[in-house]
């Protein structure tokens, strides 16, 4: 028999096959590695895109804004003329009150300027002071009666255009037709500069005077504390129906389609817009039940119902990280279930269920649409004293001064959003500082 011969193929083709699967695999990694580099490319660039305008933003407010800290006033002797204030003698301050004042400072203005006698010079003479400055000589004669019939000194706040102008937002190159502030009134202000009557103070009425018409004697303390009193409706009706929603959702409500339902539908109201809820409030809170317009009540009824999905859905999470264990030991022990839930799951929970609630109240503090549909856009002038009386809140105060036409509304408007995200940026850090405290891994 002829033996068959077995032939060995040659090694070269699977050398060049072994070599053509690592290129093949070296250049996939290479694009692998290329598209890698790209992404992270591009999450920097976005990352620093947001950080400019982050940046951006915050410069504008501030460059635009710093200046409403600071007042351009002016030192006034004003004589205090009996026959003025209380030709009686009596003291009333009913009588006090309603004296002319106006009529004191004008005089005492005027006589700075003995050769300004024409009726219009004098009337651009005069709007050189703000109509603060009859309030404020009131308020001091009220406070202290026995300065009638002195001659006293009284700091007064000049008007708002020439707060600009000082400022240095009006600028006196700028030909006369296209400025407010008269070429008459910058050497009248000059010269007042050179006698050394104007001083620039830090602006005390920006934090302690309600609105105004006019910029320089605008506040936003009753704005501030409407938006108190409204936050304090909103924390006081949230709080608690969303904490007890959430531990009966979690800890006791059967697992069925009606819970199922409503678990879905408080995560659908969590991303409702806020104007719906500003046209529910307006409808059942004002229309239905009559409650005051414009009232912090109301409106820390209708943020109350936009807050609670969000303080919901967070309790929800801090209630479910519990870990299951701690429930099971509480009940071997023999506790109850409602003494397992408020013994011990809750304590252990309430750190992420404040954080999700300063959160929400955070979101609810700069909301602006609802509170406008329910009448919280009124100018107000007095400071509301309680959770009923009319009020505005510190997003709507912004939003009236954005539409104003005065220049000097302008840096009010910019000073009021600093403040209002001082209060914000304070709110989330408290949230952080919660979070990091007493935050426990399992």
């Amino acid at each position: 028999m002829s033996e068959v011969l077995q032939v060995e193929p040659p090694a070269a083709p699977a050398r060049v096959m072994r070599r053509d699967a690592k290129e093949l695999v070296a250049a996939n990694l290479k694009k692998r590695y290329a598209a890698e580099r790209r992404f992270r490319m591009y999450g920097i660039g976005a990352i620093a895109f947001a950080a400019f305008c982050v940046t951006l933003l915050f410069f504008t407010i501030i460059s635009n804004g710093y200046t409403a800290f600071w007042q351009t006033n002016m030192r006034l002797e004003v004589t205090l003329f009996p026959q003025d204030i209380d030709p009686d003698g009596s003291r009333d301050p009913q009588v006090l009150s309603t004296a002319s004042y106006q009529k004191l400072v004008k005089q005492a203005f005027r006589d700075l300027f003995p050769e300004v006698t024409k009726r219009r010079d004098k009337r651009k003479l005069q709007a050189l002071i703000s109509p603060g400055a009859t309030y404020i000589l009131r308020d001091m004669v009220m406070a202290d009666p026995n300065l009638i019939g002195q001659r006293i000194e009284v700091t007064v706040p000049l008007s708002d255009d020439i707060d600009q102008f000082n400022k240095g937002f009006i600028k006196a190159a700028t030909p006369e037709a296209d400025r407010r502030v008269k070429d008459k009134q910058i050497a009248w202000f000059q010269r007042l500069q050179d006698r050394g009557l104007v001083v620039t103070e830090f602006n005390t009425t920006f934090f302690s005077a309600g609105d105004s018409r006019e910029p320089e004697l605008a506040g936003i303390f009753g704005a501030v504390m409407g938006s108190l009193f409204t936050m304090l409706v909103t924390l006081a009706i949230s709080f608690p129906l969303a904490v007890g929603a959430s531990i009966y959702l979690e800890e006791f409500a059967p697992k069925n389609r009606w819970t199922q339902l409503i678990e879905v539908n408080i995560n659908n109201l969590a991303a409702v817009p806020s104007i719906v809820f500003g046209l529910l409030g307006l409808a059942v809170f004002l229309n239905f039940f009559n409650l005051p317009r414009s009232a912090p009540m109301v409106g820390g009824m209708v943020l109350a119902l936009m807050t609670l999905p969000t303080i919901i859905i967070a309790s929800r999470a801090a209630l479910k990280a519990v870990p299951p264990s701690i429930r099971e030991a509480a009940l071997g022990m023999g506790a109850s279930p409602v003494q397992v839930v408020f013994h011990h799951v809750l304590p252990l929970a309430m750190p992420g269920i404040l954080t999700g609630t300063i959160i929400g109240m955070a979101q609810a503090l700069g909301e602006t649409a609802p509170l406008l549909m329910i009448g919280m856009v009124a100018f107000i002038v007095d400071i509301p004293g309680s959770p009923v009386d009319p009020a505005t809140v510190m997003p709507v105060q912004i939003y009236l001064w954005s539409d104003s036409p005065e220049r000097a509304f302008v840096e009010r408007t910019s000073a009021a959003i600093m403040v209002l995200l001082a209060f914000l940026i304070m709110m989330n850090a408290l949230a952080v500082v919660l979070r990091k405290k007493f935050e426990r891994r399992w």
